[in-house]
């Protein structure tokens, strides 16, 4: 029995989600991967996956078994790259999940130029604002804006961004200008979703943090949606600097509120902890801190 490759099947079954999806990937039958997990749950004396007609689902044993396998699978294939690409040149394909605005503006411009440098290195890149679990396989990298990391994991600080609040001139003439936080509950307010404090938002009390639950009338989960809303007269945003720029330079939006404002937000590169980190993953990470200590 090769266990090795029964490992290799083991987890792209946890990540792909059927027997069938990983035949098509490696070019055997469903028979043959469905004999290669019974040879490996019959060397390890327990059921990895509970398989029914429908959906297959790990044990508690096949839970803490696959996290193991990955973190092996991917430091002996992180070994083989570092020694391969000690005559060569980097290569290989990398997968990134990037806030959608922070990657939409800034992203683009600094893997083009990554790129440039590395030719041979794809880069597939997803943009989603919902926590990512690096664990499970699916992402290499995943950029956070958050004053709270995991255990587990490495964060490389790439850049820092500030959370604040901003109207534009139309709508605080109409609506006049709120001096203090507690006066946002008479105003419209524009909800930005899909963020670790759900539909409050945050401020600077006296040197505490203060959250309020807001009553907001137009929400989206991309910060470029609400600052056009927000320039439109729609109503009052609370979002990073890092998406208000150009609304700011054009006078559509102005800031607000800034005596409330929370201590600046870092912007991470985050990865898993491993022995052995191939190139490609070293030479992005590497540029990332590079490239943003001069644009941010």
């Amino acid at each position: 029995m090769d266990k090795f490759n029964n490992m290799q099947v083991f987890c792209r079954i946890v990540e792909l989600g059927t027997f069938a999806k990983v035949a098509r990937e490696m070019g055997l039958s469903a028979m043959m991967i469905s004999k290669y997990m019974t040879q490996l749950e019959k060397s390890l004396g327990v059921s990895l996956l509970n398989r029914t007609t429908r959906s297959l689902n790990l044990t508690e044993a096949g839970e803490s078994y696959y996290h193991r396998c990955k973190q092996l699978l991917d430091d002996l294939a992180a070994l083989d790259d570092s020694i391969v690409q000690l005559g060569s040149t980097v290569k290989g394909n990398i997968t990134i999940s990037t806030p959608i605005d922070f990657g939409g503006l800034y992203m683009i411009p600094a893997i083009k130029d990554y790129q440039q440098q590395y030719p041979e290195v794809k880069i597939a890149m997803r943009l989603d604002n919902k926590y990512v679990n690096l664990r499970d396989g699916r992402f290499d990298v995943s950029i956070l804006v958050t004053d709270c990391l995991d255990q587990g994991i490495v964060a490389r600080k790439i850049a820092t961004t500030r959370l604040c609040t901003y109207a534009s001139p139309d709508y605080l003439a109409r609506k006049d200008c709120p001096q203090h936080i507690e006066e946002l509950t008479q105003h419209d307010c524009l909800q930005y979703m899909d963020t670790p404090h759900g539909e409050y938002w945050t401020f600077n009390v006296a040197g505490k943090l203060k959250k309020l639950k807001m009553n907001w009338v137009f929400a989206s989960n991309n910060g470029r949606a609400l600052c056009q809303a927000a320039a439109l007269g729609m109503g009052i945003v609370q979002v990073p600097t890092l998406s208000v720029k150009g609304y700011l330079e054009r006078g559509e939006l102005v800031e607000i509120l800034s005596d409330y404002q929370i201590a600046a937000l870092p912007i991470y590169a985050t990865y898993l902890q491993r022995r052995f980190y191939p190139a490609k993953l070293t030479t992005f990470i590497d540029f990332l801190l590079a490239y943003f200590s001069k644009k941010l």
